[in-house]
């Protein structure tokens, strides 16, 4: 139609605002003691935000930065078909790093929103 303009997000404004929410939830694993092993983890299934060591435990965590959603909407995004995604992406991790095979395991994931930041420990687990 003419004159009609849509206008739309650009992917770039929401990978650099996930970016930001990533930097936050390092910056508060890293004031809590917690030792970032590493970031944007990838492999063939998926993609881990944050790994990282706290004492013997190696936390895997999915990180959520939405302006325009609550908390609500997480178990929607982070249905079993993504937390398999993470779990898979997170035995290719271990494969390569043997040195952390008798660690306890857990999955976090750190919701960051406009009030603030949300931690969910052992947010989910793997099932058999």
């Amino acid at each position: 139609m003419p004159g009609l303009s849509i206008q739309r997000k650009l992917p770039i404004k929401t990978s650099s605002k996930g970016r930001a929410g990533e930097n936050a939830a390092a910056l508060y694993f890293e004031e809590k003691g917690i030792r970032i092993l590493g970031r944007n983890f990838r492999s063939r299934s998926g993609e881990i935000d944050i790994i990282a060591l706290d004492r013997d435990t190696i936390i895997f965590t999915e990180v959520k930065t939405w302006s325009a959603y609550g908390i609500e909407a997480l178990e929607q995004s982070l249905d079993a078909k993504k937390q398999r995604k993470i779990i898979e992406t997170s035995k290719y991790f271990l494969s390569l790093h043997r040195e952390y095979k008798y660690m306890a395991i857990r999955f976090d994931v750190i919701f960051i929103s406009p009030e603030g930041i949300t931690h969910i420990a052992s947010a989910f687990t793997e099932r058999i």
